[in-house]
């Protein structure tokens, strides 16, 4: 019998009935599993029946199509919460069966550590359990809302008492900590819950944590605040067996700063504010963006929402690629690959006509940004105090420096602290005479909020220190890079800033490929036959900013492998053949982009 699809209504009342009956938002699933509800079921049209399977529930059926579907369509990662509790942190790490460990773990966000002392060459020799350690990063998710100074200090017990005192801000606006024994996860767990944080969907196929302006309901030029969107959707969906079975992970972001501080090209779905002429202020949405190796950059669809309409516009999108993304291949599973295969019109129709039951107003496109939407230094608030924005190295923290942020930012009368996508760190709510004593504690932490050029612009990955697919080193190279770049150009002044991304992958969880300067760890040989870390480079990449009108993605070097050891020589030859070859009021990006090779090498 063919099923009828859902009305608006009626999946409203699904997710009610699978929050009700899970509770993950909180305290976790329910012992029992529940059925993820099921898309319409549809028949191939002829011109579909002679081509193979994409796996699209609503037009192929839901028969997994690899062993990835197969684990899930068996139990939903959400269900692994209970075993962890009652089970494996008891019976230890050599406990846990496969596919809950490499699968369901990450729907709380949950990753195995790489072991120490392996280097690149391992990823193509040993398996990816081989290459696992009995550890795991934790993924804490955030998305986006203030950090009182009690939740700091439950993030800073994590990391001391758990983690060996590991803290990275992700480029999402995570806090991942390292070195979590599955002893620690009911701990851990009651902890974060105790201050209304979690970590559930950070990781797995489904809706990871939201990114959002740091900045939302504070600031005075802000056009419209998403904080109440993002508070429904949490309560609503987040958590639930609805949306807990995409056929790859899916990101979203809002922002209603002027500023665009979320890199809103980058995610399946995004909400950026704008001013519409006769609806007022809402958002313009954006989906289809993504990196890696494919890389996409979002497309408008030309729709606008207010506020109120945003969280059911949400839930519908995400609906829809539930039911239409492809789920037969890993690499072709991400909303990029839908929104290239339709088009954003039929994209816009299908969420209009099926999912939502009516048309969206069109709307404009944001205006080009005025100012850095990086929200490092001093700047106002709409209530007439200040937000402080610092700048870690290379998003590099620890639990005893969050907790020492805690008691800066509490002596400051401060009790808002939030992380950006950018991997630094804002205190909010600040009185005006306070700033400055602010400013001197977080000095004395390694936070400043003054950085010079390459310690604000710079951002790394996790590399291999942790990572299971990393093949080179990030954090550290990069640290070393940015202490020595900007103590050896500290002679020029540079004319805007000069972004500089390091991954240790091709996923590029720094976003290399939309950096002034983009590094990519690999392995390559020597003449000798030696393997050897390199890094190929991108060059001229960037996101629409205060210094560039339109997103693009950076040019490839051919043939340029940097090593390890000539990569501060290298960046600093590069700046300075810049500076000398620019025309007038060029930026980085425009001169890499029509400079000869030999310039770029």
């Amino acid at each position: 019998m063919t099923a009828s699809k859902p009305s608006p209504r009626s999946r409203k009342d699904a997710a009610a009935t699978a929050k009700a009956s899970t509770d993950q938002a909180a305290a976790g699933p329910a012992q029992s599993p529940a059925t993820t509800p099921a898309p319409p079921a549809r028949k191939p049209s002829l011109k579909k029946a002679n081509k193979r399977p994409e796996g699209q529930w609503a037009v192929d059926g839901q028969e997994p199509l690899n062993a990835n579907e197969v684990v899930k369509a068996a139990d939903d990662g959400l269900h692994v919460r209970p075993r962890i509790i009652d089970i494996y942190s008891k019976t230890g790490f050599d406990s846990i069966p496969e596919d809950d460990l490499q699968t369901r773990f990450r729907w709380w966000g949950l990753y195995t550590q790489r072991k120490p002392g392996l280097d690149g060459t391992a990823n193509a020799t040993m398996s990816d359990t081989e290459r696992s350690d009995k550890y795991f990063l934790q993924r804490i998710r955030i998305d986006g809302m203030p950090l009182s100074i009690q939740r700091l200090r439950v993030l800073a017990s994590i990391s001391t008492d758990f983690g060996r005192d590991t803290a990275d801000i992700t480029d999402r606006q995570n806090l991942q900590v390292h070195w979590i024994d599955v002893a620690d996860l009911p701990e851990i767990w009651r902890r974060l819950e105790s201050v209304g944080l979690n970590t559930v969907h950070t990781a797995g196929d489904a809706p990871r944590a939201f990114t959002a302006s740091p900045v939302a309901g504070v600031s005075a030029n802000e056009i419209v605040d998403p904080t109440p969107v993002i508070a429904e959707i949490r309560e609503k969906w987040i958590g639930t067996e609805e949306v807990s079975n995409l056929p790859r992970k899916f990101k979203t972001c809002f922002t209603g700063d002027p500023g665009l501080d979320v890199a809103h090209e980058l995610n399946d779905i995004s909400f950026v504010g704008v001013r519409h002429p006769e609806l007022g202020p809402g958002f313009d949405i954006w989906a289809g963006g993504g990196l890696s190796a494919n890389p996409h950059l979002a497309e408008r669809l030309g729709a606008f929402v207010t506020a109120d309409e945003a969280a059911d516009v949400w839930h519908a999108m995400i609906l829809v690629f539930r039911d239409y993304g492809f789920r037969r291949l890993r690499n072709k599973a991400r909303m990029k690959f839908l929104v290239e295969a339709w088009g954003v019109e039929k994209l816009r129709d299908v969420l209009e006509r099926e999912y939502l039951g009516h048309k969206l107003a069109d709307g404009p496109a944001p205006e080009a940004p005025t100012e850095p939407g990086d929200h490092i230094g001093v700047h106002d608030q709409k209530n007439g105090r200040k937000y402080v924005g610092f700048a870690p190295t290379v998003g590099r923290l620890s639990g005893t420096i969050l907790a020492k942020v805690a008691d800066a930012a509490e002596k400051a009368g401060s009790d808002d602290v939030r992380f950006t996508p950018y991997q630094k760190l804002l205190v909010l709510d600040v009185e005006p005479d306070r700033v400055d004593q602010l400013v001197a504690d977080m000095e004395e932490l390694g936070l400043t909020a003054h950085p010079k050029p390459f310690r604000r612009n710079t951002m790394a990955c996790t590399g291999i220190e942790f990572c299971k697919q990393a093949f080179t080193e990030t954090k550290a190279p990069a640290a070393r890079m940015v202490d020595d770049l900007d103590t050896r150009l500290a002679d020029v002044t540079l004319p805007g800033p000069i972004t500089l991304n390091m991954n240790g992958c091709p996923h590029s969880c720094a976003r290399i490929q939309v950096a002034d300067i983009g590094l990519k760890g690999q392995l390559t040989r020597t003449p000798e036959g030696e393997t050897q870390q390199t890094y190929q480079v991108h060059l001229g990449g960037g996101l629409v900013s205060s210094n560039r009108d339109d997103p693009g993605l950076g040019r490839t070097v051919r043939g340029l492998k940097v090593t390890p050891d000539d990569l501060t020589d290298y960046v600093e030859r590069l700046t300075r053949r810049f500076l000398e070859q620019r025309a007038d009021d060029e930026s980085f990006a425009q001169w890499a982009h029509r400079a000869e090779e030999d310039s770029l090498r």
